[in-house]
């Protein structure tokens, strides 16, 4: 019965997300749900099992402060939108040079992210065959894709691949809608019975710990992209619906902590898939599910972040590093990362690196606040952007993996 509500909420979901005439038609969805998107497939599978594992029954609480700290660097972003877009390539601003740095970093940083999205979609392929444990078996999925991805968009570019995101993105929306529906289900089921308790996991935290909490920042990235739509969305409208995908995504992760909490249990911290094993005791379905969505949402997240990172590549170069070996570059990079880490150590990599991004979009927002006499509580964000560099200074000096 709950496996047959599941699949029908997830197609029904998909479905009118993919198909949908009236959202195909709206800007202001199209810019929603870039960002949504890829902050959902930055890493909403996995986090359940890392924070179980790192903080036990405050995981709720520890996410709710990642988010709290997404948002607040999002208001960053959207400051530097408003306030820094129009100046950016006029005459000469202090803010400029950390605005090319900004992008250098964020180029290493989609190299990171696009290894961290195959190697989770390698270690989600395994677990589905039920051949764990291999890093050669690993390691060779995650090349594969890597020369896939980055051999078509030497050949004749993602456009063809980039066409598919959509689907992927509307099939990885509705696996998690109905997720939570399963999980609000399932809670609902002990609550009735008398059997609904916090499981007995540790939930002390010491000094390790918070270092790997802050590793896992990559979870909740994403939100940045709305910054580089300008081509396709104006201004107001890439404030608005980063600010509306944030909050989205914000409710979703915290009614996702909220309803799995109590099937955490020890010894979940560094399997990074065990979520597909947490979700058999609410729906024998679930896990596939679960596992076709984790294995499209991470494939079309590393299309469009190798497509990201060769535009900037080629944009940074001014053209004299064709894209064609700007992917050659990707791949290059890619691979040795791939050889050199595993799934838990890219994360908090990936974690570091956009924390790295994230501070130079804070000092770029403090420079410009600083030059702006007139702008309007002026001190607060100083004070705000002075805040926010720090704590990001903070995750990518102390971030270290879960396992």
């Amino acid at each position: 019965m709950l496996s047959g509500l599941i699949v029908v909420t997830a197609i029904a979901l998909a479905g009118y997300l993919a198909f949908s005439k009236r959202l195909a038609g709206s800007l202001s969805w199209k810019a929603t749900v870039t960002p949504l998107a890829s902050i959902m497939g930055s890493g909403f599978l996995v986090s359940a099992p890392l924070l179980a594992g790192i903080v036990g029954n405050l995981a709720l609480v520890c996410m709710g402060l990642l988010l709290l700290l997404a948002y607040m660097v999002g208001g960053a972003v959207r400051f530097n939108i408003r306030y820094f877009e129009p100046i950016e390539n006029q005459g000469k601003h202090p803010a400029q040079r950390i605005a090319v740095l900004s992008r250098i970093v964020l180029i290493g940083a989609y190299f990171i992210s696009i290894t961290y999205y195959l190697q989770l979609l390698a270690a989600f392929v395994l677990n589905a065959i039920g051949y764990q444990g291999a890093a050669a078996a690993a390691n060779g999925i995650t090349i594969g894709l890597l020369s896939v991805i980055c051999g078509v968009g030497m050949w004749r570019g993602l456009d063809e691949l980039e066409s598919l995101e959509k689907y992927a993105i509307s099939l990885n929306l509705g696996m998690i809608g109905a997720l939570l529906v399963g999980l609000a289900v399932y809670n609902l089921r002990l609550v009735s019975g008398g059997a609904w308790a916090l499981p007995p996991v540790s939930s002390v935290i010491d000094f390790h710990d918070l270092r790997v909490l802050l590793g896992l920042l990559i979870v909740v990235q994403g939100f940045e992209t709305s910054r580089y739509l300008g081509d396709e969305h104006p201004p107001e409208q890439r404030i608005a619906t980063m600010r509306n995908a944030q909050l989205i995504a914000t409710v979703i992760y915290l009614v996702f902590i909220a309803l799995v909490t109590v099937l955490f249990r020890d010894g979940l911290g560094a399997d990074v898939t065990a979520v597909i094993g947490m979700a058999k005791p609410v729906a024998v379905i679930l896990p596939i599910l679960l596992s076709v969505a984790a294995m499209a949402s991470q494939f079309s997240a590393a299309v469009a972040d190798s497509e990201g990172a060769g535009g900037l590549i080629e944009d940074i170069t001014r053209g004299k590093l064709s894209v064609r070996f700007a992917y050659l570059l990707i791949l290059v990079v890619t691979v040795v990362l791939t050889l050199q880490t595993n799934v838990n150590q890219i994360i908090a990599y990936a974690s570091r690196a956009f924390a790295l991004y994230y501070l130079c979009q804070c000092l770029v927002a403090f420079v410009v606040a600083w030059g702006n006499r007139g702008l309007r509580r002026r001190s607060l964000h100083l004070i705000n952007f002075g805040f926010l560099a720090m704590i990001c200074l903070l995750v990518f000096a102390l971030g270290v993996p879960s396992g």
